[in-house]
């Protein structure tokens, strides 16, 4: 469920501003019924006209990117640096990231123009796992690893138990690579994770999206999912399963 003011501007009728004034002049109805009300949900069922006018919604597009290090996980940035939009120059919908990778972390990502989607998936109840493979400064001892699997505190709080696995070392480099499974989705969750035990990321990758993987993709490259996909995300979000 999505407001309905947000709707509206996705839809390409006005800005989310002035949408707000739409709804307030009462020049906005969902399923033939006046709304005034700024707070007001609707889904993708729900028939919204505006002045009269049915509302024209976008097919829904759901696609996996895998992303690169160095670009924007936005649909535009205000410094002009390349983002994950930029992908896709042919898609004609407004497609916007589900969730964030930042700037320095390559790997899955989902883009889509459905919010409701989008919103089910990001939604921290629904445990959707992601798994992360980092490349870290040091070897960490089983400690190290014990404090991750039962949550680590943060500034914003502590975090959810991880699922870790030690995939490698490097005794010479001084270094380790390290499997991570997690499904919150905290400001840059994994690097501060691994910095709050001692070990820095020195690189940082998302290999899966619950059970998505960049299989036949390079960096840069998309593709469109299929709709068993998107159904089988659907059941996980709203079943947990």
């Amino acid at each position: 469920m999505e407001r309905l003011q947000k709707v509206i501007a996705h839809a390409g009728v006005a800005s989310r501003r002035k949408a707000e004034e739409l709804i307030g002049q009462g020049r906005v109805k969902v399923n033939g019924q006046v709304t005034k009300e700024l707070g007001t949900k609707v889904g993708n069922q729900d028939k919204i006209e505006v002045d009269g006018v049915p509302l024209e919604r976008e097919e829904p597009v759901y696609f996996l990117l895998y992303k690169p290090r160095g670009i924007i996980s936005a649909a535009n940035d205000d410094k002009g640096r390349k983002t994950v939009v930029d992908f896709f120059p042919y898609t004609e919908e407004r497609i916007y990231p589900i969730g964030r990778l930042d700037y320095e972390t390559s790997g899955l990502i989902l883009l889509t123009n459905d919010g409701e989607f989008a919103n089910l998936l990001m939604h921290p109840k629904y445990k959707i796992e992601k798994t992360y493979v980092a490349k870290i400064k040091g070897i960490p001892l089983r400690e190290k690893i014990k404090q991750l699997q039962k949550g680590v505190v943060l500034e914003d709080g502590k975090t959810a138990p991880a699922k870790v696995k030690v995939l490698s070392i490097d005794k010479r480099k001084q270094t380790a690579i390290v499997e991570l499974v997690i499904h919150e989705g905290k400001n840059r969750q994994v690097r501060r994770m691994l910095e709050a035990i001692g070990h820095p990321v020195l690189k940082l990758k998302r290999e899966r999206y619950a059970f998505l993987d960049l299989r036949g993709l390079n960096a840069g490259e998309a593709r469109e999912l299929s709709s068993h996909e998107v159904k089988q995300l659907y059941s996980m979000a709203q079943t947990g399963k």
